[in-house]
């Protein structure tokens, strides 16, 4: 079994673009820097490192990050890592690595990047983090499993 899986959390370094392609596909593309902070045992100082990131969405997710995501978001990206070349105009051999974007979330509020722009989400289509419901434990569905059965059919699931 094989596995290319990438997760990042981080912010976005320059609004996304999106552009379409010849055959009428979306992509949108943007970078994400990542920051890592630790102190050196040696000397007791603080280090920090960034590290940047190109991310590549395509489809509705490409439509999305487009519409709603702008720089400085803190953003979830979830993808897998992929490697390109090709020949630029004077024959040059190119290398590129990027995320393909899979899922992404963004864990920024509108207040917390700055951002008043049109493409920004209304409130109408984001609920704030403090306006979240969180269920009962009397709320939350139950699947009750007869320790006799080996499977679970569709009507025994309450929702």
């Amino acid at each position: 079994m094989d596995l290319n899986k990438v997760m990042f959390i981080g912010n976005i370094v320059n609004d996304p673009e999106m552009r379409t392609t010849q055959n009428g596909q979306n992509v949108t593309s943007f970078r994400i820097a990542t920051n890592r902070r630790w102190k050196n045992q040696a000397t007791g100082e603080f280090n920090e490192d960034a590290q940047y990131h190109n991310i590549v969405a395509w489809g509705k997710l490409a439509e999305i990050c487009s519409q709603y995501m702008k720089k400085g978001m803190k953003v979830y990206i979830e993808g897998r890592l992929n490697h390109r070349t090709w020949e630029d105009q004077q024959g040059q051999k190119r290398y590129t690595s990027e995320i393909v974007a899979e899922n992404a979330i963004m864990l920024s509020r509108k207040e917390e990047y700055g951002s008043t722009s049109p493409a920004t989400p209304s409130s109408d289509d984001v609920q704030p983090k403090d306006k979240i419901s969180v269920p009962s434990p009397e709320q939350i569905p139950t699947i009750d499993v007869d320790e006799d059965k080996e499977e679970i059919k569709v009507e025994d699931i309450p929702f």
